[in-house]
């Protein structure tokens, strides 16, 4: 019997297609909530990343009869007190563009030097089944710092602007196989997929 779909609670198509490299490979088909009409929208309003994923997946999966993953992760930069943090996607407003909030970034830092500009990415990831009953959980981090103006234009979000020191390149300018094995989203998904897996073969 094949494994049912997973549903990544977003309408992100790359995000999507960063997870569905992963799952490929165990026959798991992942879809995204683009592909669902009917798809309601949950409010991100909980007091940490864990628990914007966990609202995620366990609304979906309930509304859509699926098993969803959830994921909720942004940006935490240590001269703004941890900011934007679980605001990250909105941080420059309720229209807020990847361009908008890279803009505000480096205006809420335009007298910060290089040496204070450390940040860390943060994702966490939670597997609920069909019932809204979360299976799995996991968080991992990325750490860094914010560069002066945005270099490279791979990647999506706060990448261009986020750098991997061992590396001396942001996001935005490391290739897509080199990014999939250092960011905080793929080795999130990456600690998850074992229960993932294990789940939807059972299910």
């Amino acid at each position: 019997m094949d494994a049912p779909p997973l549903i990544l609670g977003t309408h992100n198509q790359k995000k999507g297609a960063e997870l569905n490299e992963l799952l490929a490979p165990h026959g798991i088909e992942v879809r995204t909530l683009a592909e669902f009409d009917f798809a309601i929208e949950v409010a991100e309003d909980g007091n940490s990343f864990a628990d914007n994923a966990c609202k995620k997946a366990t609304q979906y999966a309930q509304h859509l009869n699926h098993w969803v993953l959830g994921e909720d992760s942004g940006i935490c930069v240590d001269a703004l007190d941890g900011g934007p943090g679980i605001f990250s996607a909105r941080f420059s407003g309720n229209d807020a563009t990847d361009q908008s909030n890279n803009k505000h970034l480096l205006d809420a830092l335009s007298n910060v030097p290089l040496e204070k500009r450390t940040a860390h990415y943060v994702c966490h990831v939670a597997l609920a089944d069909r019932n809204g009953q979360v299976m799995a959980q996991h968080e991992e981090i990325c750490q860094g710092r914010i560069r002066f103006e945005p270099s490279g234009s791979g990647g999506f979000g706060y990448d261009p602007l986020f750098e991997v020191r061992e590396y001396h390149r942001t996001f935005g300018e490391l290739g897509r196989s080199v990014k999939s094995a250092l960011s905080h989203r793929a080795r999130a998904m990456r600690r998850i997929i074992p229960a993932i897996v294990s789940r939807l073969n059972r299910a």
